[in-house]
């Protein structure tokens, strides 16, 4: 018996509470001899099994703990022994979890409390791992003013007080290796407080998979298995995401966009069927996925995760993900998650007050609490918790080849009185409102990305001026290689939700953004957000009748495309969906024989085209020598004419956009050329559903100078158009 071992200490274990569960269960150095005790509640009799030795164990604690001395200088050593159970209607062979020593490496837990473990996913979470021969899993997770932690799972009938974890308190993390558990076990954290206090069991904030909602248990996860085949691809992402390259992005919410009759979501594997050949078809360069990271409410689309390295369970586990990314790459188009490490939800098996206090939010709401989402901030001046979020993104990139990540409400984290009145919000240490912190920690991340990951890349949704956003971190900058340009969008709806009898009057809604285009690096949205919350869909934003909404609705389209920037297009738009978006509704997909809204398809489809085969649309996207005005003063007409270059002249494409329903025949432009000019698209062609006005493929140009050229040539204009020209030859 291990007379080391008071009456109350094993209380403890029997409570709950116990802070140094290695002090009294596993074997003990005692002199001679080493003590051994189990806690097994249940179990009628216990022997130990070391070598050709078989001794039994004596009952204690009302039976459920069992104790024994083994005499000789060699003891028990860790994993050299076995423990032969006898539960009355059967026996069991085990390894005792508490025959091993601490298991995480010391340098770990350092790298980790600097701020710098950034394969925090490998040591923490539930990973599978073999210790002197013995497969199981290594648990961990950082929970600094716990008093004490225990897993409880399927292994042990979610008795929180079987297996309580050793503290390793130089960096406030509890680890356990409990033998014989296996993938696809469910598991949480036990935690009490100080005080005693019995805090709701935790989800894993590094577990790899999760139970489909409204579900809440971790479950442990093997790591993916995919067999990667997109080398190549990786090989050359630099290149194909570079500021000079064609970017455009099909954003999707994948459960709605893959939703079936039965209102059920299908699989990784129906969208490797449906999604990527649909937009291989299209053009696009990029699926650009709204949060699939696990998050409890499914009507906040992900964008309030809990689960930053699993991928949501209501699509498949980590090696479908997996296997979907790897079908993208092979069919040539790139993947884009939209990530969250602005804030998280409040659900009590989360984050908030894990270990009984604020830990990875602020105490301080002030500082801690959104109120537009009612969520919760993370503390971004906590080392642990910037390695936590750091490590997510490389998480998603590294071990699933993801091709860049689109950082959700970069605003709200830039400012401390983002949407707060005075008197709620507290200055940063200098007195103004800048997050000193938030901001220290996106450069660091971009940072990371840059040097980890060459080749992946970084979008902020950034809505201010905030300068330097797309700026390399060393020049000063946030790091990120594209912003969101919600200030074009904004001013660009504005102008196509007026009457086109006013539209004269506010054309520098269309010309104000070229002022600033070249100020950051930029991405064209028309996201999910202009489709949601009553805002109606795109075509139904737009006015007149359903052929003049539709043609304006291309024309709007005309514009984004051929206007310097990346594209971002949301799902239903190519369609011209007629009512807003719906996450719980399947993708709208129109009557085959309607013309208009397949036109639009095919629209979108030639605009990618052009965008991506045509060089002065792309090549200098993000420089002003890429772009000049022909026409920007003709308020009478409504008409506006640029020029798209590569920095040769000989090879400039021009945009002519006419903003009204009056064709303009006769419109003398000047152009930088002369002889023949090709149309090279017309959104007026009866394939995309116009009337079939325009220039009979193109025309010569007349000695008449115009706009500062000595050459012009005549066009016509048709209602509501666009037209692309590019010099013959």
């Amino acid at each position: 018996m291990n007379v080391q071992t008071s009456e109350a200490e094993l209380a403890q274990i029997v409570a709950g509470q116990c802070r140094d569960p290695f002090r009294i269960l596993g074997p003990q150095k005692a002199g001679d001899r080493t003590d051994l005790t189990v806690f097994l509640p249940f179990a009628v009799s216990v022997k130990i099994l070391g070598g050709d030795r078989e001794i039994a164990m004596q009952p204690r604690g009302d039976g459920v703990f069992f104790t024994a001395g083994v005499a000789g200088p060699e003891g028990l050593e860790p994993g050299a022994y076995r423990l032969k159970v006898d539960w009355g209607h059967t026996q069991q062979i085990v390894v005792d979890p508490y025959g091993f020593g601490p298991l995480l490496s010391d340098y770990d837990l350092f790298l980790f409390r600097q701020g710098r473990l950034f394969r925090m996913a490998d040591s923490f979470g539930a990973n599978l791992r073999e210790f002197g021969g013995e497969k199981g899993a290594l648990f961990a997770v950082w929970a600094p003013d716990a008093h004490s932690v225990s897993v409880v799972g399927d292994f042990n009938g979610w008795n929180p007080c079987r297996h309580p974890m050793r503290l390793r308190i130089e960096a406030g993390v509890w680890e356990l290796f409990l033998p014989g558990v296996e993938a696809g076990a469910r598991y949480k954290f036990a935690i009490t407080g100080y005080g005693g206090k019995k805090l709701p069991w935790k989800a894993d904030p590094l577990a790899k998979l999760a139970e489909p909602a409204p579900l809440t248990a971790s479950i442990v996860a093997a790591p993916p298995q995919e067999k990667w085949t997109d080398a190549d691809w990786l090989e050359s992402r630099a290149k194909n995401q570079a500021p000079d390259a064609p970017l455009s992005f099909y954003e999707v919410h994948i459960e709605s966009w893959l939703r079936g009759q039965h209102d059920c979501p299908l699989s990784w594997d129906g969208a490797i069927e449906r999604l990527i050949p649909y937009v291989v078809e299209l053009g696009f360069t990029h699926i650009e996925m709204m949060p699939i990271m696990e998050h409890p409410f499914g009507g906040s689309w992900g964008y309030q995760p809990l689960g930053l390295f699993a991928p949501t369970s209501r699509l498949g586990g980590p090696d479908d993900f997996a296997r979907f990314v790897n079908a993208c790459h092979a069919a040539g188009i790139g993947v884009a998650l939209d990530w969250v490490p602005g804030h998280f939800p409040n659900d009590e098996y989360g984050l908030v007050a894990f270990d009984g206090n604020p830990l990875y939010e602020h105490a301080d709401p002030r500082e801690g609490f959104h109120r537009d989402w009612n969520t919760l901030i993370y503390n971004y001046g906590r080392h642990e918790v910037r390695n936590f979020l750091i490590a997510s993104a490389l998480y998603w990139i590294e071990t699933f080849h993801v091709d860049a990540l689109r950082v959700d409400a970069v605003a709200s984290m830039l400012y401390r009185d983002y949407s707060r009145e005075a008197g709620e919000w507290t200055p940063n240490i200098h007195g103004g409102r800048e997050n000193l912190e938030a901001i220290a920690f996106l450069r660091e991340m971009n940072g990371v990305l840059a040097e980890r990951c060459p080749g992946a890349i970084t979008i902020a949704e950034e809505s201010t001026a905030f300068p330097g956003v797309t700026q390399k971190v060393e020049h000063g900058g946030l790091g990120f290689h594209y912003k969101w340009n919600m200030g074009w969008m904004n001013d660009t709806l504005r102008f196509f939700q007026r009457d086109p009898v006013h539209r004269h009057w506010h054309l520098d809604d269309i010309l104000f953004g070229l002022c600033y285009a070249f100020s950051e690096k930029f991405v064209l949205p028309l996201s999910h957000d202009e489709a949601v919350h009553g805002k109606g869909a795109l075509v139904a934003k737009l006015p007149g009748d359903d052929w003049r909404r539709h043609a304006q609705l291309r024309l709007l389209y005309g514009l984004m495309w051929t206007h310097p920037g990346k594209k971002l297009l949301f799902m239903g738009g190519e369609l011209a969906q007629d009512s807003e978006w719906n996450h719980d509704a399947p993708f709208p997909w129109p009557h085959p024989f309607n013309e208009l809204k397949n036109g639009v398809r095919k629209w979108v489809r030639d605009l990618n085209a052009l965008y991506r085969d045509f060089a002065p649309m792309h090549r200098l996207d993000a420089s002003p020598e890429g772009f000049s005005w022909i026409v920007a003063d003709d308020r009478e007409n409504c008409v506006v004419a640029f020029r798209r270059s590569t920095g040769a002249r000989e090879n400039d494409l021009v945009v002519v956009l006419n903003f009204t329903p009056a064709p303009r025949e006769n419109y003398v432009l000047g152009v930088p050329f002369q002889g023949a000019w090709r149309e090279v698209l017309n959104s007026d062609a009866e394939i995309y559903g116009g009337s079939g006005m325009g220039n009979l493929g193109g025309g010569k140009t007349a000695e008449v100078s115009a706009h500062g050229e000595a050459q012009s040539v005549a066009l016509t204009l048709p209602p509501f158009g666009v037209v692309v020209l590019s010099p013959d030859g």
